[in-house]
């Protein structure tokens, strides 16, 4: 099998991160090309700036195929933002023969489509979750089963049509083409979740710059997403403000956090508190400065500001627990416990903030761990941590998305796999 390209579009509030991989006879995928742009044009994973965001995407893209050395035209690209919401709907159909065809799932899957929606949505995901043949639940692939009837029980994630066509639209002056466009929280669970969280029960928050992705799983499939308004700029906000320092110094203060509160800070020449022993001070030397000692000088980084410890703490946890409120609120209105068995998975950029994990089992009473991204090879030292846990999705998405399914009928050879990459090219139909 030749070898083939995949290129991978996290459109980010603050960040436009292009990945190119490359992949030989289905093997895993290897990163070849990476660069993380500045994003411009973004704001709260929406497009606001047509012109802004199509020159962040070019040279995002431009510089990942400097570096991988060829020229993409596909791509698979995140879509998020407050409006993108969830629901469950099920679909039912007699089966046409006497055993079950790849036909029958579209069918019930077409059938489960057919709800009420507003104007201005659309699905950009129709997720099967269990199939039951003739009132036999539990099953996940039922092709080449016998039975009279089928039934789907669906996950369907919706979208505004002006968020599909805005992205579309910076793409496409590119000069690229839209392959498919995925929920950035179906995404990053991909690269981040594990096939027993998500069978016993488990919670991902994905927090971004602008946004927090949620996605809830129960017996192996996905049953709620949704995405607020708030993220990781929301606590640079709330920095800035409480300590009076620039959006600049906020976010520079929030990313050394860890080093900051432990004690970590680069003292640069001349300043910071004297050392001199005041046993060995001369009697005429000037005193230094009484300072309390939860203060701590942050001109190491460059800023001329000395700043309470526990007051930087305090801002940080109360915007975290806001986001954590507002997310256990909007699951509670659709009827869903955001504290599942297995815990809550936090990914995300926001997933790096020190102690994040405890203020969760707080205000959750469950577990909590960071999610890293996992499953490609090659150039992935700079794709790494949680903020790459969607550009990392989408590959492994492509990848589900692209299974050979020739053989697909054949109840000896098909396979799960083959029937989620069938069903892919079914969906990309269902696009606007």
């Amino acid at each position: 099998m030749a070898r083939k390209i995949i290129t991978a579009i996290d459109l980010g509030s603050s960040k436009v991160t292009t990945v190119i991989s490359s992949v030989e006879d289905n093997q895993t995928p290897s990163v070849i090309g990476v660069c993380s742009h500045t994003s411009k044009g973004i704001k709260k994973g929406v497009v606001v700036n047509i012109d802004d965001a199509t020159n962040a995407i070019s040279e995002s893209v431009l510089a990942a195929e400097r570096m991988a050395g060829v020229t993409v035209s596909d791509v698979y690209v995140s879509i998020n933002g407050e409006q993108v919401t969830s629901l469950n709907n099920k679909g039912v159909v007699a089966v046409a023969g006497s055993e079950i065809t790849i036909d029958d799932t579209y069918r019930a899957i077409e059938n489960a489509r057919t709800l009420s929606l507003p104007d201005n949505l659309n699905p950009i995901h129709i997720i099967p979750r269990e199939f039951v043949v003739d009132n036999q639940g539990g099953i996940k692939y039922p092709i080449g089963m016998s039975g009279g009837r089928l039934e789907v029980e669906t996950h369907i994630i919706t979208a505004p049509n002006s968020y599909w066509q805005n992205i579309r639209k910076c793409v496409e002056q590119v000069g690229l083409n839209v392959y498919d466009v995925i929920f950035a929280g179906w995404a990053s669970s991909l690269s981040v979740l594990t096939e027993t969280e998500k069978e016993l029960g488990v919670t991902m928050l994905d927090i971004g710059s602008g946004t927090t992705s949620i996605t809830i799983f129960e017996e192996g499939s996905i049953i709620y997403s949704s995405c607020i308004p708030l993220g990781g700029n929301s606590i640079t906000s709330d920095i800035a403000i409480g300590l009076q320092v620039s959006l600049e110094e906020a976010e520079k203060i929030k990313l050394n956090m860890s080093d900051i509160l432990d004690n970590k800070v680069a003292v640069a020449k001349g300043k910071g508190m004297d050392s001199t022993p005041a046993l060995l001070r001369r009697k005429d030397e000037p005193k230094e400065k009484k300072v309390k000692m939860d203060d701590i000088d942050l001109s190491g980084y460059g800023i001329e500001k000395r700043i309470s410890k526990d007051i930087l703490q305090k801002i940080v946890e109360a915007r975290c627990e806001e986001i954590f409120e507002m997310a256990k609120e909007n699951v509670s209105k659709s009827g869903y416990n955001i504290g599942m068995p297995a815990g809550v998975v936090l990914t995300g950029g926001t997933g790096l903030l020190r102690n994040i994990t405890k203020i969760i089992q707080g205000i959750f009473g469950v577990s909590a761990r960071i999610g890293y991204p996992s499953g490609l090879t090659g150039m992935t030292e700079e794709i790494s941590d949680p903020s790459y846990a969607c550009v990392q999705g989408l590959i492994k998405h492509a990848m589900d998305d692209d299974v050979d399914i020739s053989s697909a009928n054949d109840k000896k050879k098909s396979n799960v796999k083959g029937f989620v990459g069938k069903l892919g090219e079914w969906m990309k139909s269902l696009l606007p």
